[in-house]
């Protein structure tokens, strides 16, 4: 795992595909259930992941995540239970201690977001792909924290050396961000993330910038692997 040291009483992670029970394509710390592996198994590893960094999975709460901007409050659900069918959006919020956030990402961003310099704790977890980006999903995590300070952390997921995209995708880029995070058919969608949470005000953000796609011994893939993939992704609670 990578963990943020977020300025708070806070635990937040993320996950890599090393340390589970999954085999095959999805060796070895799957978390994603809608994929061809054994639900079984992607629970299994959900519970170790939790109970790696401290988390009671049966409060914790995962998304039926639609790659847009809509960010909810969480509340104690549990993310053991195969069919479960979890609210639709991609980000939570909480600032209740022990309020477990999981959300899944393949070549997305997970981003965490954590209120700082001693504003009363609270956090929230984001799952940032392009259209997401685009849409307003940075810009309304910040809004749910409700204002002052507030640092953030840009997990791993596919970078500018692999995500190739067309002029659907380069030309809104281009006009919303500016050329930077554009070359060629290359988009740089860690740059335009850091740029969005620096236009919403956070100045203090940490990235990984460790390429889902360059590194298949940590990661998982949709693009690499064309589909047939696991889930790695982001846990946060207040602790």
């Amino acid at each position: 795992m990578i963990h943020w040291e977020a300025p708070g009483p806070y635990v937040v992670a993320f996950s890599t595909r090393v340390g589970g029970v999954s085999e095959g394509p999805f060796e070895s710390l799957n978390l994603g259930i809608l994929t061809a592996d054994d639900p079984a198994r992607a629970v299994e590893n959900r519970r170790l992941l939790a109970e790696r960094v401290g988390i009671d999975p049966s409060r914790a709460r995962m998304a039926w995540q639609q790659h847009g901007a809509v960010v909810k409050e969480a509340s104690p659900e549990g993310i053991l239970t195969p069919g479960t069918r979890h609210e639709a959006c991609d980000g939570w919020w909480s600032d209740q201690p022990g309020q477990g956030m999981m959300l899944l990402t393949a070549d997305c961003l997970p981003v965490a977001l954590a209120r700082a310099n001693g504003s009363p704790p609270a956090l929230a977890v984001l799952h940032v792909g392009w259209r997401g980006l685009l849409a307003g999903i940075v810009e309304n995590g910040v809004a749910a924290l409700g204002g002052g300070p507030v640092a953030a952390a840009v997990g791993p997921g596919i970078g500018p050396c692999c995500y190739e995209v067309g002029p659907e995708v380069t030309e809104p880029y281009t006009d919303r961000f500016g050329s930077e995070v554009v070359e060629g058919r290359k988009l740089d969608l860690w740059r335009a993330v850091e740029l969005a949470l620096n236009e919403a005000g956070i100045t203090e953000v940490e990235r990984t910038d460790l390429c889902t796609f360059c590194h298949p011994a940590l990661f998982f893939s949709h693009r690499r692997d064309r589909g047939v993939t696991g889930r790695q992704g982001v846990i946060a609670a207040v602790s």
